[in-house]
């Protein structure tokens, strides 16, 4: 029986330990702060806020390459031989990570690739739904898995909560007038993944402890989320307090198990600290 080996990238913030237990290989993306060119993972979060801090700047963010694909995936055969690789990828509308991935495999047999059309913790739904299966049924057949993998990519849902409008102002995806109405009017835009692409939806008001409470609510209204998973994604600065409320939450309405993720890099460099945000998937 061949074996089924799965990867995905640095912006799906898998947790570490998930990644090993399972056997998932991650492939890292790119951070730029300062005109220097870091791989995700390199840089601390905490690193990218003091360099906010220090300039009022914050990294941009790029793509893993056609080569790095090449090599992450040579190894990955070498070192499972005779495998299926089954690439569970960032998605391709916010990013050209999953292009060059497609270009990087031309050549490679028994690759196989899923643009999840989701990030953060909506991308970790997808691998994880993926592990998941797999430890359920080793001998699958690897068309039929993709085929259910695939069918759960529609039904994958994310909704985030920047920590502040100062990093989006930043980052250009505010304007200074917007910015201004918003921090006076303690705005907080709710983003989704809308087919793909990251869209503003809602905007809450108040504080995060109030908005975070009510987005989840919102969220479990609109979504018919399976209830043996949810993940819940922070960045670095949301209060104790408030994650506490939320897994009170996650317990009342009857969730099996409830993750958390902190968001990496690719997120953080955009929400700012004290960001919260939620992810799992419709049955």
């Amino acid at each position: 029986m061949r074996r089924i080996i799965l990867s995905t990238e640095s912006g799906a913030d898998l947790p570490k330990d998930l990644a090993d237990k399972h056997h998932v290989q991650v492939i890292p993306m790119h951070v730029i702060m300062d005109g220097q060119d870091y791989l995700d993972g390199h840089l601390s979060v905490k690193e990218i806020y003091d360099f906010y801090d220090r300039t009022k700047k914050i990294p941009s963010t790029s793509a893993t390459n056609v080569h790095e694909y090449q090599e992450f995936f040579k190894k990955i055969r070498m070192d499972f031989p005779d495998s299926f690789i089954i690439h569970i990828g960032y998605t391709s509308k916010a990013s050209a990570s999953f292009q060059n991935a497609l270009i990087a495999t031309e050549e490679i047999e028994d690759i196989y690739l899923i643009d999840a059309l989701n990030v953060t913790g909506g991308l970790t739904a997808v691998v994880m739904y993926a592990v998941t299966l797999l430890e359920k049924e080793p001998g699958i057949d690897p068309v039929h898995f993709l085929e259910k993998i695939e069918s759960k990519v529609p039904k994958t849902r994310l909704a985030f909560l920047p920590g502040s409008l100062d990093f989006l102002r930043a980052g250009g995806r505010v304007s200074n007038m917007a910015y201004l109405g918003g921090a006076l009017l303690k705005i907080k835009p709710c983003i989704e993944l809308v087919e793909g692409k990251l869209v503003s939806t809602k905007k809450y008001h108040g504080k995060m402890s109030t908005v975070a409470e009510k987005l989840l609510r919102d969220y479990l209204h609109q979504y018919n989320i399976d209830r043996q998973q949810i993940y819940f994604i922070y960045s670095i600065g949301l209060s104790e307090t408030i994650k506490q409320r939320i897994n009170e939450i996650a317990n009342e309405t009857g969730f099996e198990n409830s993750t958390w993720i902190q968001a990496g890099a690719m997120i953080s460099t955009h929400s700012g600290p004290g960001g919260f945000g939620i992810a799992g998937i419709e049955v």
